[in-house]
């Protein structure tokens, strides 16, 4: 079992030396850039990994096409915010080392927000497969929250995936604007209409699912931050829907 670890970048000078470092399990590592204007692409050179610079495709893809060009039918795809934990590396090791039972592999994701590690708010365990044979997975998602699709038999890992997300809240907001536009085109494209009554009411239930019924509170001021920010992902994203329809 040999893996190939892809990684779509564009300019993440920030992040992409720890995600490399973290990959020392896989037999090949395949950074695809976008055209960053940063030093993505050569710290990438340097630390010795194959980069290939190819225009976007959307996030599915440009993943899909980056398991296109790995030398291994395996793949483990990983976003430049990202690390594997040590045991995470471990557990991989001792799959290559077994051999894998499944077609498909989910992972836990942690995430890391203002400085503090997430456990409730729905952002944990958040599991996502990110380590599949590519003869029987794909990418799909034409705008936004892509997610592998496996034909065959999946399996799971329990060790985490470290998702290092925004520093500070200015970041938050300039990430949340993008991604409810994109939401807002896949809804526009769908051409189901959003009513008053859905811009309303959602978000505010979004804010008490995620603060009381997915225990954002046990998260301190981050959690509350989480909660809020889940309410106003969902009135923008409606909004912007309605505005495009």
């Amino acid at each position: 079992m040999k893996i190939t670890a892809t990684i779509i970048t564009l300019n993440e000078e920030r992040n992409i030396a720890r995600a490399i470092e973290s990959l020392r399990c896989c037999d090949e590592i395949l950074i695809l850039d976008s055209g960053s204007t940063d030093r993505t692409v050569e710290l990438a050179a340097n630390l010795g990994v194959r980069v290939i610079e190819e225009g976007w495709r959307g996030y599915a893809g440009q993943k899909n096409w980056a398991a296109e060009q790995a030398t291994h039918e395996w793949i483990l795809s990983l976003d430049a915010d990202e690390t594997l934990s040590e045991a995470l590396e471990a557990e991989i090791l001792n799959l290559k080392k077994s051999g894998p039972r499944f077609d498909a592999y989910t992972m836990p994701r942690l995430a890391r927000y203002l400085g503090r590690w997430i456990y409730h708010s729905g952002w944990y365990p958040d599991r996502k497969i990110r380590l599949y044979d590519r003869r029987k997975a794909r990418w799909v998602g034409d705008f936004v929250h892509e997610s592998v699709r496996s034909e065959g038999h999946a399996g799971n890992l329990e060790s985490d995936i470290l998702h290092f997300t925004c520093d500070s809240l200015s970041e938050h907001l300039k990430t949340l604007d993008h991604y409810t536009t994109l939401a807002a085109q896949e809804l526009a494209a769908s051409k189901v209409p959003v009513p008053l009554w859905s811009l309303i009411f959602d978000p505010p239930w979004n804010f008490i699912k995620a603060y009381v019924f997915q225990r954002g509170f046990l998260d301190g001021l981050e959690g509350l931050i989480i909660s809020y920010m889940a309410a106003f992902y969902t009135f923008l994203k409606y909004s912007k829907a309605r505005n495009m329809s």
